[in-house]
């Protein structure tokens, strides 16, 4: 047995990677699901829930608002909770309940935008509204009164008196008794300012950890995807053909079966730090200024400074950051050359420039087969590609096409029904 299938993948950190990035695009987004996170922990603490309830709020709180996959939409839920806030809820919940052990966690986020309503917020469309589902609320809209510019402490009867102002139409009774009582507490809001990952991260250390093996990890990175993707139709499947393709190229390379698992996750995830990116640069259908290129060229430093944080993940980590490093070192964000590029990520290089060219973007229609092979082959001649991982594509090219135009179809209609279930 390859001694790769023993690696056991801590999901919290998983988790926590992916709250990070969502909160890349925009400063003042800065650790915003950390903060609801470690509120609505501390809520539920002060109501007395159980351990497996708090553990349930923190999770929710780290990923409340995947769903919200623009920079308008999350800048949006920042200034105020716009008609369209149900719908990145109701979202963010279907990307969620792909993954079975969030499932649960999911519907928490699900409602987590609906109005107590003098108790008719218990219930919407005919479900039961968690009582967890009405704490993130509140922790999300606490959270998002407080000033980064101002000192907290002078905040506090402000915000006090904004939450209560809201108490049975907006919050529950119950609840705004708990966060009144907890907000006497300077540390709290100290917490919530200074670094609310320190206080997050001791209480994910005593929690059950659930620790994913490659085929558990492939779910989640596919999760991932999806967050990453879905943002536009016209990335909406790209990273679905680069991570199937990167898998064929690594298993034609004679990689093991967890090499290959390996080489699937880092292609799922080789675009997480797009995630920083603005759609309108994304979507944009002509040619990008300097400025736009250079905001463009930051997403692969923001996927390997994202993915450090998880243990066991360094080679899967160079295999996804590396994919615009070039041969002849022109490459970026780190300017690496052949000498310091493994075969994993020459392979990942391919796939992605394979990928891209094959698929239509905003401001071109996809390659035909033969515009394709001359681009490839061009970037071989100058030393951008790697020859040995571009042979193996040439001398599989229809195998290799099949696969990625086989995933990329099956990314589609999962991106359209997503479209269509989350109006």
């Amino acid at each position: 047995m390859d001694s790769m299938d023993y690696k056991r993948i801590n999901m919290h950190e998983l988790l926590l990677c992916l709250a990070n990035a969502a909160d890349l695009v925009n400063p003042r987004l800065t650790a915003h699901h950390q903060k609801v996170a470690y509120l609505a922990y501390r809520i539920g603490g002060q109501m007395n829930l159980t351990r497996e309830e708090q553990k349930k709020l923190l999770l929710a709180g780290l990923l409340h608002d995947v769903g919200a996959l623009s920079y308008n939409d999350r800048i949006e839920l920042i200034d105020n909770e716009p008609p369209t806030a149900q719908s990145h809820a109701e979202k963010g919940a279907g990307l969620l309940h792909g993954f079975p052990p969030l499932q649960e966690v999911a519907e928490i986020i699900r409602f987590h935008h609906i109005p107590w309503k003098n108790g008719e917020g218990q219930h919407f469309r005919g479900n039961q509204v968690s009582h967890m589902s009405h704490i993130l609320h509140l922790a999300d809209r606490v959270t998002v009164l407080v000033d980064p510019q101002r000192e907290v402490i002078g905040q506090i009867h402000e915000i006090r008196n904004s939450i209560q102002s809201r108490v049975n139409t907006v919050f529950s009774p119950d609840l705004v008794d708990a966060f009144l009582a907890l907000s006497n507490y300077e540390y709290i809001w100290l917490d919530l300012v200074y670094k609310p990952l320190h206080c997050i991260l001791p209480v994910l250390t005593t929690l059950d950890t659930m620790e994913l093996n490659w085929d558990e990890v492939i779910l989640l990175a596919q999760l991932f995807s999806k967050i990453i993707d879905f943002r536009s139709p016209f990335t909406a499947n790209h990273s679905a053909g680069v991570a199937k393709t990167a898998e064929k190229l690594a298993e034609l390379a004679g990689f093991s079966e967890s090499e290959c698992k390996m080489m699937l996750i880092a292609g799922y995830l080789h675009d997480l730090g797009k995630l920083a990116i603005r759609n309108e640069l994304l979507e944009k259908p002509s040619g990008l200024d300097s400025n736009e290129r250079n905001e463009i060229k930051s997403h692969t430093f923001y996927t390997y400074r994202l993915l450090q944080s998880v243990k066991e993940f360094e080679t899967i980590n160079e295999w996804a950051s590396f994919h615009h490093e070039r041969m002849d070192g022109s490459g970026y964000p780190f300017r690496l050359n052949g000498k310091c590029l493994s075969l994993g990520s020459r392979i990942m290089a391919v796939a992605d420039v394979f990928t891209a060219i094959s698929e239509n973007r905003p401001y071109r229609k996809s390659m035909s087969v033969d515009d394709v092979k001359k681009v490839l082959k061009s970037m071989e001649k100058r030393q951008a590609l790697c020859p040995y991982a571009l042979s193996i594509l040439m001398e599989n090219y229809d195998t290799v096409d099949r696969v990625r135009i086989d995933a990329q179809e099956k990314a589609s209609i999962e991106y359209n029904y997503f479209s269509v279930n989350s109006e």
